[in-house]
Formats: C-alpha cells, sequence, structure tokens
C-alpha cells in the first residue's frame, strides 16, 4: 500500500469547493428520483413520503426512537422479531432531532438520512479524489448516487449515515487522522453491524503502519520515519473503533440475559446469521428448478460474479489497503449472511469502493460520452426506485 499518511488534506472550505460538482451532481440525482417517486406513487395513490418513512425498518427504527427497546412482534411460525436488532444511532438522532424541533420521529429519520447522503457523497469523493484525483472522485459519487437501489440513500433507513461515518472514517485513515478514524468507526459501530468493516479497515491499516515502521528502524537505516505522537494516536485508534459494535452486542447480551452471544439470538429470531453462503446459494440453486425463475437465478449469478470481478480488479488495481479491508467485510457479510436475500443489494450500498475500476473507467472517457451514460443511468434508477418502493420494496 502506498504511504499516504504523507499527504496533505485540503482545508474545509477547499475541500468543500473541490467536491462541489460532485455534490450537485448527487443533489440532482436523488432529486429525479424523489420526483419519479413522488409522481408514480401519486399515480397509484400512494404517499411517496410514507414510503420513505414510515415503512419496513424506517418503522421499526421510529419506535426504538419513540418507545426505546423491548419491542417485539412474534410470528405464526415461532420467530421473535425484536427491536434489539437495531442499532441505536439513527434513532437516537431522531429522538434528537424531535426534541429540538416540532419534527415527528419519522421526520427526524428522513432528515437525517437527507443530510447523511450528502455527507456520504462528500466523503466518498474525499476518499476517491485523494487516492485517484478529481474526476474519478465526481464519476465514483455519481455511480453510487445512480445505483438501482440508490432510492435507499433517501429513506429513512441507517444506510447514508453508515455510509457518511465510514468514508470519512475511512479518508481519516488516508491521511493519517488516527483519532478521527477511531472515533468514527465507534460511531458506525453503533449505527449497523457491518461497522465491523470499518474497525477492521482501521485495525488492519493501523498495523500495517506499525509494519512499516518496524522494518524502516532495521539496523541498515539511519532515518526513523516514525514518531512517538503518531504511535500513540494510532493506538487510541485501535482501542477507540471497536467500543461501539463491542459496547451495544454486550448490552443487548445483558439485556436478554443470554450472554455476549445474545445479539447472535436476536439476529437468529430474525432468521439473520452467517453461514458462509450456504444458504444463499441454495436459494440461487433452486430458481433452476423451473423456467422462467432460471433467468432470475442466471441474473443473480452474474450480479455476485460481477461483484467478485470489481473487488478482484481493486486488488489489481492497487487500492490502498484500507478501502480493501472495508469492502472485502462489507461485501462477506453481505453475500455470505443468511438474511432475507431481496435484502442483498441494500446491504452492498456502503460498498462504494467496488464502483472504483468503473469510476476510473469513466472518469478516462470524454466528458459528453461520461455525462451521457450518468444520465441514461440516473433515468433508469429513478423509474427502477419508484416501481420498487411502490412494490415490493426494500425489507
Amino acid at each position: 500500500m502506498t504511504d499516504l499518511e504523507t499527504r496533505a488534506a485540503p482545508s474545509r472550505a477547499g475541500a468543500l469547493r473541490r467536491a462541489a460538482p460532485a455534490l450537485a451532481g448527487y443533489a440532482a440525482v436523488r432529486a429525479l428520483g424523489l420526483l419519479a417517486l413522488f409522481l408514480w406513487s401519486e399515480a397509484r395513490d400512494k404517499s411517496a413520503y410514507t414510503l420513505l418513512t414510515a415503512r419496513w425498518d424506517a418503522l421499526w427504527y421510529v419506535r426504538v426512537a419513540e418507545l426505546g427497546y423491548g419491542y417485539e412482534v412474534r410470528l405464526p411460525n415461532g420467530d421473535v422479531h425484536s427491536n434489539l436488532a437495531f442499532f441505536p444511532l439513527l434513532p437516537w438522532l431522531e429522538r434528537l432531532v424531535a426534541a429540538v424541533s416540532p419534527l415527528s420521529y419519522a421526520d427526524g429519520g428522513f432528515l437525517v438520512s437527507l443530510l447523511a447522503s450528502l455527507a456520504a457523497a462528500w466523503g466518498i469523493f474525499a476518499v476517491v479524489d485523494h487516492v485517484y484525483g478529481r474526476r474519478a472522485g465526481v464519476c465514483t459519487v455519481l455511480l453510487w448516487a445512480v445505483l438501482p437501489v440508490g432510492i435507499v440513500q433517501s429513506m429513512a433507513y441507517s444506510e447514508s449515515l453508515f455510509t457518511a461515518l465510514a468514508a470519512w472514517s475511512l479518508y481519516a485513515v488516508l491521511t493519517g487522522r488516527w483519532v478521527t478514524a477511531g472515533t468514527l468507526a465507534l460511531l458506525t459501530g453503533l449505527t449497523r453491524p457491518v461497522g465491523l468493516a470499518v474497525v477492521a479497515a482501521v485495525w488492519v491499516s493501523a498495523a500495517a503502519a506499525f509494519a512499516r515502521e518496524g522494518r524502516a528502524a532495521g539496523p541498515d537505516v539511519t532515518d526513523m520515519p516514525a514518531d512517538g505522537t503518531t504511535r500513540t494516536r494510532r493506538v487510541l485508534a485501535m482501542l477507540l473503533a471497536p467500543l461501539g459494535t463491542a459496547g451495544y452486542v454486550l448490552w443487548v447480551g445483558h439485556r436478554t440475559g443470554r450472554g455476549p452471544l445474545g445479539y447472535l439470538d436476536v439476529q437468529a429470531g430474525w432468521r439473520n446469521g452467517f453461514d458462509g453462503g450456504y444458504a444463499f446459494a441454495r436459494f440461487v440453486a433452486e430458481k433452476f428448478t423451473s423456467f422462467p425463475a432460471a433467468l432470475a437465478g442466471v441474473g443473480l449469478i452474474l450480479g455476485v460474479a460481477s461483484v467478485v470481478w470489481l473487488y478482484v480488479t481493486g486488488v489489481r488495481q492497487r487500492q490502498p489497503l484500507p478501502l480493501l479491508v472495508y469492502t472485502g467485510v462489507v461485501t462477506a457479510l453481505a453475500l455470505c449472511a443468511s438474511s432475507y436475500f431481496g435484502s442483498k443489494p441494500r446491504l452492498l450500498l456502503p460498498a462504494f469502493p467496488l464502483l472504483l475500476p468503473l469510476a476510473v473507467a469513466l472518469a478516462r472517457t470524454r466528458t459528453r460520452r461520461s455525462v451521457a451514460v450518468l444520465v441514461c443511468m440516473a433515468v433508469v434508477s429513478a423509474g427502477y426506485g419508484a416501481f420498487w418502493l411502490n412494490g415490493s420494496g426494500p425489507p
């Protein structure tokens, strides 16, 4: 990995000016998606705002904000859906917004998601601009915006909040701001279980930095590159990073009386777990028992193959170590979990470094061509998002 810690980061005002084209493009794509959702919902006599703020997981977050933890639903088959499965940072922010404004908890969730999606876009740009340059950064942000499931970025879900915290934590690692990286990693651990990916990125990057310094301090080297303050900050980052995830998981274990593994029991009630991809593989294989379901099976295989190809391409392009570690863990947790299979594209949403090979290639094309490609993708994404939320939608 290139030692990117030595590269200077721009000032905050300069960084915002540099990111302005990416943020403007991102806002335009999201506005188009919301407009399409509004028009489609009106035609079907539905409320677009309800679809964004008061269905599926958004309802569970609101219940946590309003009533606290302890709410559960017992299904006829014996499954127990407990709101302890939902990490607390988004509900805390919803409660804060409701406490300081006339907005409801659901309104607060939408507002947090709206602001967090912009922060996520800025963070993604900052990371990619730092590694590959401004044009690639703009392309990555726009590709992230036009993903087929991009409408989730505007929902009262935790994906946008998590991606914002994760992207800025990765940027802090890349620029050597270790305490900031560890603190943001702590917050990702209070947002989603996949906060472990950010913790892993911080730990592996810090360990690699220590290893590089150890080699540089060999008997044949007279110039010592490290200083005590930097080392102390790295250690502090490593200590801070896992506290969010560990704290919530241990609290759930105490709350349920089931010890450190109590959170796994809560997830099991939702039929969520990590089985190495066995259940997902069976799900895909079952598609080939009939037609036209086999076509869906082919599509799923191509989708998984594309994700793997993008990750392998990132390795070959020598992406920085923290990005590879983060993306690898997010992808593994998404593809190898036994959770509801329709949610896997949404679970991959935070894995924005997967888009880097495409963004770099797009950045090398002529501006007119890249704009045409992105506009077409934005229109398709807006239409799909409107159709999706008015249909089965994301659980």
